[in-house]
């Protein structure tokens, strides 16, 4: 989020005439903003803020609607303008604002300065925003949320902000609140493809597999053609050992990854639990031809002629020699592999090859004490 240009909120500096007729003293604030829209210097919007000032200085001044109201657009927009405060403004300024916003916003006549304070608060946001950045790039997540939250109640519509409070509450670890606002940004049809990663991201963090699924089949009905939406969901049936729904998934996931050794042995493992030999046995082949060093396919590919030739009693020995052949090449890249060495064993005595047993059977000692 740091690094993508965020397209902040378009505001249009007194773009409406302002709902209260001017006096004397209001004209010289007013004269220094049409100044500050006509040149955009800062020097003009420092002489408003002076004026709009001077105007509230009694107790009957700060009850004056008319005369808070300039204050809080002078103010407004310094907090928006101002970004690297060159006003020299207080550290609480942007606070004191929005505090005057709210002030405003709870009289009675508030309806008559609705275009203005709506206009301000659009401001207010915006320097919320900008400094939630400014805390999420110093990586102080905790403050960046409370400054997006407070822009949020300045403009609850502004659907970015949630983007935003759900990325930072993810840094800090907060996996809840996090998952409620990713909930959030992608309950659309147009929802983003990193918001539904994410989102189903943390839901396995949660351990929530369950809604982890359901966001990634959303996902993949708005973009079908994601690799790693599809991996996702391969890899979540193959964790809960869901063959049946693995194997509606194998052929894309091959596809889309050729040359993996990995996909190749979950989908040699998902045709094996479903007892389709002659794709399991092809599968199996396909990892140890990407990936030789790998034991799990060649202790695996044994394992299958051992059960095939135990099903299979017709076949002239050739799945109990495949499945020693397989074994035994297990069984050197892991010489102390105590299951491997069980097998070899039933797998020799089943031939009757005593030497080879004895040998076996030694080894097997061995390693048991």
């Amino acid at each position: 989020m740091q690094s993508r240009k965020i397209g902040l909120l378009i505001l249009m500096l007194f773009t409406t005439s302002l709902a209260f007729s001017q006096t004397e003293a209001l004209k010289t604030v007013v004269n220094s903003l049409a100044f500050y829209k006509q040149k955009s210097d800062l020097t003009f919007l420092a002489r408003a803020k002076k004026s709009a000032d001077s105007l509230v200085v009694t107790k009957k001044d700060s009850a004056d609607m008319e005369k808070n109201i300039y204050r809080l657009i002078v103010n407004s927009s310094i907090v928006y303008t101002d970004s690297l405060n060159k006003l020299n403004q207080p550290e609480n300024f942007l606070d004191n604002t929005a505090a005057l916003a709210d002030q405003l916003t709870a009289k009675k006549n508030a309806y008559k300065f609705q275009s203005e304070i709506n206009y301000s608060k659009r401001c207010i946001t915006n320097a919320y925003i900008r400094r939630g950045f400014v805390l999420t790039r110093n990586a102080d997540f905790k403050k960046a949320i409370a400054c997006f939250e407070r822009a949020k109640a300045y403009s609850p519509g502004f659907r970015p902000i949630n983007t935003y409070i759900a990325y930072a509450s993810n840094k800090t670890g907060n996996m809840q609140d996090a998952a409620k606002y990713y909930d959030g940004l992608i309950n659309t049809d147009t929802a983003k493809l990193e918001y539904i990663q994410t989102a189903s991201s943390i839901y396995k963090t949660l351990g929530d597999t369950a809604k982890a699924l359901q966001v990634i089949k959303k996902g993949r009905k708005l973009y079908a053609t994601d690799k790693q939406l599809l991996q996702d969901e391969a890899n979540i049936y193959n964790n809960k050992r869901d063959y049946k729904a693995l194997e509606n998934l194998l052929i894309p996931l091959i596809e889309n990854n050729a040359n993996s050794a990995d996909i190749a042995f979950v989908a040699a493992n998902c045709y094996d639990n479903l007892n389709q030999f002659d794709k399991a046995e092809s599968m199996y082949l396909r990892a140890i031809e990407l990936n030789g060093s790998a034991f799990e396919p060649v202790f695996n590919l044994g394992l299958l002629y051992f059960k095939q030739s135990a099903i299979k009693t017709n076949d002239d020995g050739k799945n109990i020699t495949s499945a020693i052949l397989w074994l035994e090449k297990a069984h050197e890249m892991m010489p102390n592999d105590k299951k491997g060495l069980q097998l070899l064993q039933l797998a020799y005595t089943k031939t009757g090859n005593q030497n080879q047993l004895d040998r076996i059977n030694d080894q097997l000692e061995q390693i048991t004490n």
